[in-house]
């Protein structure tokens, strides 16, 4: 087996030379592209606290102004280094005598460097591993253990996503990385632990709890069909990623693994804990312009207050996304009440700034819901929906273009208490963006049509 190959295998073990010699390595590897690539796309130092930091928040305001796209190739970077440091962290651990299990602790803030100096210190153990077998095709037992992998799995899961939802009041790392990831290691380790099953099978099963997981949440009015479609793109690899690792636990390990699992899922609640204790708001901005056959003094009015905007047409507004349909303003100029009412309720937007007709600013007073859940449920309200994405103010600047022309801008500026915030950010924006057009568009045709 060549080295790269060792580097992301399951099998056999790591002394703890070698893990020692390749964890500082990549440690120093990764470090050095990211602070370069940081330094580089946002000129930011990326100091080595920044790197080591367990806050997570506070890397992602060290990042400034880096676009979703930067964030998502920092995010694919780091994929692989996570996978090396979980698989040679289990094997590490079971050439320390000890269950593939406590790899899980590589996930836990500050705890993680613990364990690595740990392993970095505890000698080989002589010891009988389990000996490599191959799949057994007996569909009996196959599928009982299925029955048992899955509902487990989802249990474990929902406990989990209850805790950090209901009583920690979190939506971070540990809930949408975390919890899927235990999900699929639970799933895999049952399913193979009397008995080896195939990896289709394994992953078979996991998928399997994703899904249930996901109806089980739909059907006790937890969650709604859009948020549970947005969030399947990161959670699914990962609990297929837990599936690796609880499969390669049950096929490999040699001490008993419940003990290791019963501390990895009370540490689980503590991250959560943590985690909603430390995170800071992430603050946004977005832009969308548009340009109008007209001069800015035509366009100003309709911009302060516009008429009832026709019936949406994009399909991202038909699946329950609030949209704009109308605005009026109480007054004029600085101090003044403008009402942007939308699908699901009216922002309050007292004006900050009027400056007509160039600039007109506000503030956001009052917002209602960002959606309509689609759900077997009537006026479904997830936690997520009540300030975890809070508009603060917005923006209309109107440019005077050569040829009697204007470009209209929007901005909207928000915080996001969602996270990875790289990731809900290409959501957030996005709507933002398909609003901001909405109206623009709105603003161009009833001024060009005068």
């Amino acid at each position: 087996m060549s080295f790269l190959a060792r580097l992301f295998s399951l099998r056999g073990r790591v002394d703890r030379q070698t893990y020692a010699i390749v964890g500082f390595t990549l440690m120093f590897l990764k470090y050095g592209v990211d602070a370069t690539c940081i330094y580089f796309a946002t000129d930011v130092f990326w100091t080595p606290f920044d790197y080591l930091s367990p806050l997570f928040m506070l890397r992602q305001e060290r990042l400034g102004d880096a676009s979703p796209a930067f964030q998502l190739f920092l995010a694919a970077w780091t994929l692989p280094f996570l996978w090396i440091g979980v698989s040679m962290t289990m094997r590490r651990a079971y050439d320390a005598g000890h269950s593939g299990w406590w790899g899980l602790l590589f996930f836990v803030p500050i705890v993680n460097y613990v364990a690595m100096i740990w392993l970095c210190i505890e000698p080989t153990r002589e010891q009988r591993l389990a000996p490599d077998r191959e799949p057994k095709p007996v569909v009996s037992e196959s599928l009982a253990n299925a029955m048992l992998a899955v509902p487990v799995s989802i249990a474990v899961s929902a406990l989990l996503l209850l805790f950090s939802v209901y009583v920690a009041s979190s939506y971070g790392m540990a809930l949408f990385a975390g919890t899927p990831f235990l999900l699929g290691a639970v799933g895999g380790f049952l399913y193979n632990r009397a008995a080896p099953r195939s990896l289709t099978g394994t992953m078979g099963v996991v998928l399997l709890s994703v899904l249930i997981a996901g109806g089980v949440l739909i059907l006790f009015a937890f969650e709604g069909v859009i948020c549970l479609a947005m969030a399947a793109p990161i959670v699914t690899p990962v609990a297929l990623l837990g599936g690796f690792f609880g499969r390669a636990v049950a096929l490999f390990g040699h001490q008993p693994a419940y003990p290791a699992f019963a501390a990895a899922f009370l540490v689980m609640p503590a991250m959560t804990a943590l985690e909603a204790k430390l995170n800071e708001t992430a603050s946004y901005e977005v832009i969308t312009a548009i340009e109008i056959d007209a001069p800015p003094e035509a366009v100003w009015p309709n911009v302060v207050s516009f008429t009832e905007l026709p019936e949406p047409s994009r399909l991202l507004f038909r699946t329950g996304i609030a949209y704009p349909k109308r605005a009026r303003i109480e007054g004029s100029g600085v101090g003044a009440v403008r009402h942007c009412e939308f699908s699901t309720g009216s922002f309050v937007e007292p004006i900050t700034r009027w400056d007509e007709p160039a600039t007109l600013s506000f503030d956001v007073l009052e917002q209602p819901p960002p959606m309509h859940e689609w759900s077997p449920y009537k006026d479904l309200q997830p936690p997520h929906l009540d300030g975890y994405i809070q508009s603060r103010r917005g923006e209309f600047r109107l440019i005077a273009l050569p040829g009697n022309r204007t470009r209209l801008e929007g901005s909207t500026w928000y915080d996001l208490r969602i996270y990875p915030a790289g990731y809900w950010r290409l959501w957030s924006d996005l709507l933002i963006h398909r609003i901001h057009t909405r109206v623009l568009e709105h603003v161009k045709r009833e001024t060009e049509a005068l």
